[in-house]
């Protein structure tokens, strides 16, 4: 699940103020939409609901019952590619109808963590789901121990070789298969092991408090200070921050060794040869296109965060920018906050100059619900697109408060959203998409909106404006992220030595900051905690350096387009459109782009690099 996360103070999106901060702004002031799950089901104790959680147990059991064992056979017997083709579809069709349950499950405890009544039925959703799913385990087991040449030849009937790219994806992860009885073992303990405490960190930073000045805020409201544009508020909530980070540091850190080991366990049974081949296995991307990326943003650090924020602590006057000023709004600027409407037409519009048929899409999710924009208390914080499955359709979760990084926000949000339902049509074996494609797709949807107010500039000022703030945007998806995918690295590799305490972390989240960030900014003391709450790190190991590919290859996209927009349009949709059915060389081969080639990421690099160049000359 896509899950936006650009960098610690924005890991969670543009903070927003929760619904005890008082708000004197356009975006608190207007209704803002909820989303409508009975698309899904009508409530958690719905007829429906109960109905279709043990349909799909007796479905799960049926499937056992008529394939498990047999699949050989099968293989061997006249009509092969029909008859394993039938068990795909029926398979397929399970699978659907677990991740409709499921979707529906993650949604209501999305929309109210703190709430005891749906953290339990988030729980029991997913322990049914967990042991109902128990008895499909064999069927890609037993698929990968099939012959290579028989297969093959049975996909020659166009009903198997429709699953051609699902059955061929499923086998890049054979060398890594365990004996079924382990398979089942782990698939079984995954809900009251790596799950539970997934769950526990995130009702824990729901619940925690920051003491602001006498008053006690959630986590949302104390980030959004820290982009106030008064410095001696962004101090106080930044110290808010670490103070309460601090305190509960040892949960933090047991929650990280944990499941840090947990990983080491499940790869060193699997053979995985590094800490992060299981995510570049998932995201159908080599090891050696992510190396070259990272050794690429890495040695451009010093031209591009470190030169920024050097010219941004100039802008302020200062030598150093502490912490908390990193992400503060440019001095002698007035910042207006900018209500949900006009926010949802400059988005549409933006897609609209593109491609009417992306914004008709996009339009879509405000026509019929699919989006809760709010900020309440105990809601998920940050934002995300949520697939859902086919056979219904995403939902966007977002945290509106009206700032311009807002409206970014929902640019990102729906182009993943126009991704899933354009993938859609791929089936719910198929049309999941590696997140480095996916994260394409959001990225590109805020480089639309963007380049829409950019033009749109009255004036050199607010050029200026515009263009500092996408460039801490880019900063923060690709060095910052490149930064995250460091730390953790680091922190799994000394994982493996044993256990690590609370000052170990804190010294490498430093140093990995450090070394990004550059020498503009003061690391003060307190920010050593502040790796406690970045959800990627515990739901997703590694997941973030996608942000960094897809930024970087939307740079490229673009420049494409702008060379040559005819028909770029309608290839990218279509790109869109195959969602998981085609390897990242094979979708970018119409652009003429091979993220391979090292070259490639200095396209992206060098976008960020002329724009720093252009607030350069627009200094004083």
């Amino acid at each position: 699940m896509p899950v936006r996360s650009h960098d610690f103070e924005s890991a969670f999106s543009a903070a927003r103020h929760a619904a005890q901060t008082a708000v004197a702004s356009a975006a608190a002031t207007e209704t803002l939409p909820e989303w409508n799950l009975t698309d899904l089901y009508a409530a958690m104790d719905a007829p429906e609901l109960a109905a279709d959680i043990a349909k799909a147990d007796a479905e799960c059991n049926a499937f056992e019952e008529a394939y498990k064992g047999k699949l050989a056979a099968m293989l061997a017997a006249p009509g092969a590619g029909a008859a394993l083709a039938e068990a795909v579809k029926r398979y397929e069709a399970v699978d659907d109808l677990l991740g409709r349950i499921a979707s529906y499950g993650s949604l209501i405890y999305a929309g109210d963590t703190s709430d005891p009544a749906r953290a339990k039925f988030y729980g029991d959703i997913q322990e049914k789901l967990t042991d109902s799913s128990t008895h499909l385990l064999f069927f890609t087991l037993e698929l990968n121990r099939l012959d290579d040449a028989a297969l093959e030849a049975a996909m020659a009937d166009p009903a198997l070789g429709y699953y051609r790219p699902w059955i061929e994806d499923l086998r890049k992860d054979k060398p890594y298969q365990l004996d079924d009885k382990i398979e089942q073992l782990f698939h079984e303990k995954s809900s009251p092991s790596r799950s539970a405490w997934s769950r526990l960190f995130d009702e824990t930073i729901s619940s925690l408090r920051f003491n602001v000045d006498g008053q006690e805020l959630a986590i949302e409201p104390t980030l959004n200070l820290m982009q106030d544009p008064k410095e001696e508020v962004r101090r106080t909530a930044g110290l808010a921050l670490a103070d309460t980070f601090s305190k509960n540091l040892r949960l933090f850190t047991l929650v990280t060794n944990t499941l840090a080991k947990d990983k080491e366990i499940s790869d060193r049974w699997r053979g995985f040869p590094d800490v992060a081949s299981s995510r570049h296995l998932a995201n159908r991307v080599e090891k050696e296109v992510v190396d070259a990326m990272v050794s690429s943003i890495r040695e451009a650090y010093p031209r591009l965060s470190h030169r920024y924020y050097a010219l941004k602590a100039r802008w302020f006057g200062k030598d150093k920018l502490e912490f908390w000023d990193r992400n503060a709004p440019l001095p002698k600027v007035e910042s207006r906050d900018i209500g949900w409407g006009e926010a949802k037409d400059t988005v549409l519009t933006a897609y609209g100059n593109f491609s009417p048929k992306m914004a008709d899409i996009a339009r879509t999710f405000f026509d019929k619900s699919w989006i809760d924009a709010p900020v309440r208390p105990g809601k998920s914080p940050g934002a995300f697109a949520h697939p859902t499955v086919p056979s219904a359709h995403p939902y966007v979760l977002l945290n509106y408060q009206g700032k311009p990084r807002d409206v970014m926000t929902l640019a990102h949000e729906l182009g993943h959203g126009v991704h899933q339902v354009l993938a859609a049509r791929q089936g719910a074996l198929m049309a999941p998409t590696p997140l480095t494609l996916a994260e394409t797709a959001s990225v590109f949807g805020e480089m639309l909106t963007f380049r829409k107010l950019l033009d749109s500039a009255e004036n050199p000022r607010m050029r200026k404006i515009m263009l500092a703030q996408k460039v801490e945007d880019m900063i923060n998806t690709v060095v910052r992220q490149t930064a995250f995918y460091t730390f953790e690295r680091n922190v799994h590799s000394e994982r493996r030595q044993g256990e690590l305490t609370s000052e170990k972390i804190g010294e490498i989240w430093m140093q990995v900051q450090s070394e990004s960030l550059g020498p503009a900014i003061h690391l003060g003391a307190g920010y050593e905690t502040f790796w406690t709450y970045i959800p990627h790190f515990i739901h997703s190991p590694f997941y973030v350096y996608a942000y960094a590919f897809g930024d970087c290859l939307v740079n490229s996209l673009y420049a494409v387009y702008e060379k040559a927009s005819d028909g770029f349009a309608e290839r990218y949709l279509e790109m869109l459109a195959a969602g998981g059915t085609k390897h990242h060389a094979e979708l970018l081969a119409p652009f003429g782009l091979d993220a391979r080639d090292p070259a490639f990421w200095q396209t992206g690099l060098n976008l960020i690099d002329r724009m720093i160049s252009e607030l350069e000359s627009m200094e004083g």
